[in-house]
């Protein structure tokens, strides 16, 4: 792939795309961001040598993909903003604005554009992310191969065949690195009260939580399967098992994941009758 890309915005899921592109050999002279904070301009021009602009429409008009990386409440604006500049090309533009649905987004960029939306998460920054794509009507499989390669930059990628699907996406993997976070948090806090330092129980935590995960994906057995093998009858594993199961941990988990899935549909709802944003236009 030897397309040029256009980032809007100079963020953290920008930053960790472009560093991504760059380690896995794209020519950085076919990588553009752009951003209105000349500090953020200079720091991804020095850092991975790529140009940057002030201005959306200058960059865009040099592009074949366009990458909205800026925040969600201000993506209305930015893609009314630059709905010419869009159409005077058919370009395809790639979503990583959390909650807003590509039908919202082909609306606001004037209609008849070929947009894919993402949900990555957090760990993406690092390069071990998850994201979930969704293609609509108006991308070509070329441009769904284009796409999944960019997004393939931070780590894993996934096509889903409805968007309403991404809210699980959302629920799993956007949402998920908080869900081990938590449970890494409460197993160092009661290893600290059972007696043991905070930088041991730290330290065998972190590695615990990097084992099992690596374990679950270099295994042809599935989780169920796994946590079978290391639980011995009457054991100490089987014990913390029991627990978990008279504390309903799976209807708790559940109960979670649809709140969180809840809120993703409620969310774009909201974001999608935000107001303009007349302050933000031109610029991201």
């Amino acid at each position: 792939m030897n397309a040029t890309i256009c980032f809007i915005g100079a963020g953290n899921m920008a930053k960790s795309l472009i560093g991504g592109l760059i380690a896995s050999g794209y020519d950085k002279s076919s990588v553009m961001a752009t951003d209105p904070t000349s500090a953020q301009r200079d720091a991804l021009t020095e850092t991975f040598g790529i140009h940057c602009f002030a201005d959306n429409s200058e960059a865009i008009a040099k592009a074949d993909i366009v990458v909205l990386a800026v925040k969600p409440q201000v993506l209305q604006s930015v893609c009314e903003s630059i709905q010419t500049s869009i159409h005077n090309q058919s370009k395809l533009v790639i979503s990583v604005a959390a909650g807003i649905r590509s039908e919202d987004i082909n609306r606001w960029l004037g209609g008849n554009t070929s947009v894919v939306r993402t949900m990555p998460n957090t760990p993406a920054l690092i390069q071990t992310g998850a994201t979930g794509l969704f293609a609509n009507e108006h991308v070509s499989s070329a441009q769904k191969s284009q796409a999944e390669h960019i997004l393939r930059a931070a780590g894993i990628t996934v096509w889903v065949d409805q968007e309403a699907q991404l809210d699980i996406v959302t629920a799993l993997s956007g949402s998920g690195p908080a869900y081990y976070f938590l449970f890494m948090e409460a197993m160092e806090a009661t290893a600290q009260k059972m007696g043991l330092d905070a930088k041991t129980a730290h330290l065998l935590t972190m590695q615990t939580a990097l084992g099992a995960a690596k374990m679950v994906m270099e295994s042809s057995e599935d989780c169920a399967t796994l946590r079978r093998n290391v639980t011995s009858p009457n054991g100490t594993t089987a014990a913390a098992i029991e627990s978990f199961e008279k504390a309903q941990l799976p209807k708790i988990v559940e109960a979670a994941m649809q709140a969180a899935q809840a809120r993703a549909g409620a969310l774009a709802d909201e974001l999608a009758n935000t107001p303009k944003h007349a302050e933000n236009k031109g610029n991201a």
